[in-house]
C-alpha cells in the first residue's frame, strides 16, 4: 500500500480512502487550467480533492468540488479543512448530474478529471469502478451538465485519454462547445502522447495547440513539466 499523503509545497492530501491517489494527471489538470478571472470554479468528481486545492492555491475563487464516493469525500473534506483555503472550497457529496439539476449558480471554469475506462473489464471494488470507468458519469453527461452550469464566457477543462480525444472534442462541439486549447501529453520523449488536455469555451475562438513531454529520458523531467508544476512539488 502507498503513501497515506502527499506532501505538496503549500498543502497536504490526505489518500487513506480514496479509490484513486495523487497522480500526475490531476496534478497537469490543476496547474494547467486557465483560472484568469475565475470567480466561481467547479470541480467534478475531486476524490481526495487535490485539483481544487492547486486552483485554490492559484486563484482567489469560491470553489466547488462534488464527489459521489462516500470515503473519497472523507479524504477530501479533511484536506480541504486543514488546507489554507478551507473558507473558499465548499464540498458537495453527491451525484454531478442531480447537482447540475439542482444548484441555480453559474461557474468562470469548470474541470475535471473524468472516469475514463470505456468498455473495459470493471474492478471488482466499487469504489475503484466509480473513479476509473464511466459508470456514474459519462462524457456526454459532464459536457451537458458544464454547458447548463458555465457563464456565458466559461470554460470546461478536463484530462482524458489521448484516444479518446476526437470522440470527447465532438460531443463538446455537439453540445455547442467551441476548443480553445489542446496539451498533448507525452509521457517520455520519443514516445506517443497517453493523456489530452483539454479547454473548452462557450465563445467561438482559435485554438491554442501544443505538447507536453514530461521526462526526456529515465530521470529527467523536461523544463516545460518542471516550470508548470513548480509552484506544487517540493
Amino acid at each position: 500500500m502507498g503513501n497515506p499523503w502527499f506532501q505538496f509545497k503549500q498543502f497536504r492530501v490526505s489518500q487513506e480512502k480514496s479509490a484513486l491517489r495523487v497522480g500526475t494527471e490531476g496534478v497537469l489538470l490543476g496547474a494547467w487550467c486557465d483560472v484568469t478571472g475565475t470567480k466561481n470554479i467547479l470541480d467534478v468528481g475531486t476524490g481526495t480533492g487535490v485539483i481544487a486545492l492547486m486552483l485554490a492555491q492559484r486563484s482567489e475563487a469560491q470553489i466547488d468540488a462534488v464527489e459521489i464516493d462516500n470515503e473519497a469525500c472523507q479524504d477530501a473534506s479533511g484536506n480541504f479543512q486543514s488546507s489554507p483555503w478551507k473558507e473558499r472550497i465548499s464540498l458537495y457529496s453527491e451525484d454531478f448530474i442531480l447537482f447540475s439539476q439542482t444548484i441555480t449558480r453559474n461557474f468562470d471554469l469548470i474541470v475535471s478529471n473524468p472516469p475514463f475506462f470505456k468498455n473495459s473489464l470493471r474492478s471488482a471494488n466499487h469504489s475503484s469502478s466509480l473513479a476509473k470507468h464511466d459508470v456514474s458519469l459519462t462524457f456526454e453527461q459532464l459536457i451537458s451538465g458544464a454547458k447548463k452550469l458555465l457563464s456565458s464566457e466559461g470554460r470546461l477543462g478536463v484530462i482524458i485519454p489521448a484516444d479518446a480525444c476526437n470522440d470527447f472534442r465532438e460531443t463538446a462541439r455537439m453540445t455547442g462547445f467551441y476548443l480553445a486549447r489542446k496539451t498533448l501529453v507525452i509521457p517520455r520523449a520519443g514516445r506517443l502522447p497517453k493523456r489530452v488536455l483539454l479547454e473548452f469555451s462557450a465563445l467561438p475562438c482559435y485554438p491554442v495547440l501544443d505538447e507536453l513531454v514530461i521526462l526526456l529520458n529515465e530521470h529527467q523531467y523536461s523544463d516545460t513539466f518542471i516550470a508548470l508544476t513548480k509552484e506544487f512539488y517540493l
